[in-house]
């Protein structure tokens, strides 16, 4: 359940159905970026929405690395990471499909009363949920219950059981609301914001950006000690932009989610960002 027998032919078999694959190494993890994509300094994958294309051969930049490409995935780049490897993931939102990852007993209850039947597959704490459809991905929408689909990697456990369905406005209802009203005011974070002068002095807007998606990509690549990865991360991008008025709720909004895709609470994220603003007196 934990671990892929022969990952690189699972990936294959996988690949040759459509479905983007990647290597996860222990801890079931994606592999870190190679040294030429370190802190996102290529421009990230195009799908990353970063400035410009990485030509990175390596599986680099998690979910973002996937591909359904047989030569890619039995390349030299990619060998290593396989030799390591102890399990596969696939791209959900690239084989357009979603997963709602049920955490535990309760999650499992909760969704055979409020969800349609379609495709079970049993994890190792639960189950995974899977539909025909893609949608953003969140973490948390409510205790015990994930969504990954677009920008998001899940393991690959088995086929699984049942037919697939459609995805239901059900599931793409829980992407937008908030699983309490606390975070949901918390993550406007406008203190950052006042006495700004709407812009970042330091360079240019592009300085902005490409801070942002370094921060995101150095949350998204922490193989442990998320909680201190995600605290020290915010300290940085506040230290640098925190004063300047440059920072919108968008901007934060963005570490927030990188924070959760990678396991965090929103409350967790919250007091990250408040302890972070606390000590450096902002």
């Amino acid at each position: 359940m934990n671990e892929t027998p022969y990952p690189l032919h699972t990936a294959l078999s996988l690949a040759a159905s459509g479905m983007p694959v990647l290597p996860l190494r222990r801890g079931k993890v994606p592999f870190g970026n190679c040294t030429a994509c370190a802190d996102n300094a290529c421009g990230g994958r195009p799908n990353m929405k970063t400035p410009g294309p990485c030509r990175c051969p390596a599986p680099c930049h998690a979910w973002a690395a996937a591909t359904t490409q047989p030569a890619v995935i039995v390349s030299a780049e990619w060998a290593a990471a396989w030799r390591q490897a102890v399990c596969v993931a696939y791209h959900p939102g690239g084989a357009g499909l979603t997963a709602v990852d049920l955490d535990d007993a309760d999650a499992i209850d909760w969704a055979r009363t409020a969800l349609p039947a379609t495709r079970t597959v049993p994890t190792t704490r639960g189950e995974h949920w899977v539909y025909r459809g893609a949608m953003a991905s969140r973490n948390a929408v409510r205790p015990g219950v994930d969504i990954k689909s677009t920008m998001a990697y899940a393991r690959w456990l088995g086929p699984g059981t049942g037919a697939l369905a459609a995805l239901p406005d059900a599931v793409r209802a829980l992407a937008v609301k908030e699983p309490s009203p606390a975070p949901r005011a918390s993550q406007t974070l406008p203190a950052p914001l006042r006495g700004g002068q709407g812009e970042c002095p330091h360079r240019t807007a592009a300085f902005l950006e490409r801070g942002v998606a370094m921060a995101e990509q150095r949350i998204t690549e922490a193989p442990s000690a998320v909680h201190a990865t995600v605290y020290r991360t915010f300290l940085a991008v506040l230290s640098t932009h925190g004063r300047c008025g440059c920072l919108t709720g968008t901007h934060v909004t963005r570490l927030f989610t990188a924070a959760q895709t990678k396991g965090e609470s929103l409350r967790h994220c919250t007091e990250a960002w408040t302890n972070a603003r606390n000590r450096l007196g902002l």
